[in-house]
């Protein structure tokens, strides 16, 4: 048997330059669940910075302006519990999704060693990733901010500074979810202050002077509600897409390649980690862990050498760009 690139205008078996197998070291051991994973791109790290210092902003005039110069110290002591306790979930939250490898295809697989390796029969082909020098399971695409691919990658949210992927996605939906309902519950506030302010004497409304207090609401009035319609949208979509089984690239690429989908309330169960409990509302406790893919998993089947070249091809125009190539063996 031998090799067979599918792409006629791109034999990377014959020129193995172009993957520069220097660089492509065999795949490291897996790290354990729960490593350490941070990356290091300088937009996507201010952009965290700003959302952190937006909620600590809004943490500022909840607590100072509005509930301690209050005299209801019931109203205070609850909605100020209500309010910490949700910026807490939602920081935790940014910091889970930020921080959680998304599903990082092991780099330095994509060498003529370990394709033979795999055994190769007649019809099975195998899709390769130049840009990290991967082999890429069904479903990962590559992110060129974290330069890797990554399994069931739905979108690069600079917010968190990060991809939003198969290991990740809870912690994301959680933290769009907090971000929404803190937003909500700030202007809530917000209204019920302006409305006692009227009533009463504003200089008894706060601590501050009265202009400075009213520009202070305005602008937590203002980010609460650009914040609640934005992670509303995106709580949204990112729920649709765990329902229906589709990523956001998938949705985007329109790609109709059959495949088999999970039901519904299964893809939920092992997005948020299991049966419905308290837990899936807690950044704390891991969604369901996905097994590491096997080799197995790295081979896709196909009908033949022309439908490989039609759905390569598909690919790569729907991308915009030829980033992944495919090897099929064939007999000699």
């Amino acid at each position: 048997m031998m090799l067979i690139p599918t792409h006629h205008f791109r034999d990377i078996e014959r020129k193995p330059e172009y993957l520069q197998p220097e660089k492509c070291v065999p795949p490291p051991y897996p790290g354990p669940v729960g490593t350490m994973w941070f990356i290091r791109d300088g937009c996507g790290i201010a952009c965290a910075i700003v959302t952190w210092f937006l909620v600590l902003y809004a943490e500022f005039v909840v607590l100072f302006v509005m509930l301690i110069p209050s005299r209801d110290y019931v109203y205070s002591i609850i909605n100020g519990i209500v309010f910490n306790l949700l910026a807490f979930l939602a920081l935790a939250s940014h910091c889970r999704a930020m921080l959680t490898d998304p599903g990082a295809v092991p780099k330095g697989n994509a060498t003529k060693e370990f394709i033979e390796s795999l055994q190769l029969k007649p019809g099975q082909v195998v899709y390769k990733c130049p840009k990290c020098c991967s082999i890429k399971p069904d479903r990962a695409h590559h992110c060129s901010v974290c330069k890797r691919c990554i399994r069931k990658m739905d979108h690069h949210c600079p917010w968190v500074n990060n991809c939003v992927g198969e290991n990740n996605q809870k912690y994301f939906v959680l933290f769009t979810m907090y971000i929404a309902l803190i937003s909500l519950h700030a202007l809530i506030m917000v209204g019920f202050h302006f409305l006692h302010c009227f009533e009463e004497d504003w200089t008894k409304c706060s601590s501050f002077s009265p202009p400075t207090t009213v520009i202070l609401l305005i602008l937590l009035c203002f980010e609460g509600l650009l914040f609640l319609i934005f992670t509303s949208v995106m709580f949204g979509t990112q729920v649709h897409s765990i329902c229906t089984d589709e990523t956001g690239i998938e949705r985007l690429k329109r790609k109709n390649q059959p495949r088999q989908r999970t039901g519904s309330w299964q893809s939920v169960k092992e997005t948020f980690g299991g049966d419905f409990s308290l837990n899936w509302l807690n950044p704390f406790s891991r969604p369901c862990q996905p097994e590491i893919p096997s080799d197995k998993d790295l081979v896709r089947q196909v009908a033949s050498l022309s439908d490989t070249d039609y759905t390569e091809t598909t690919e790569d125009q729907s991308e915009g760009t030829r980033d992944e190539d495919s090897v099929e063996v064939t007999d000699e």
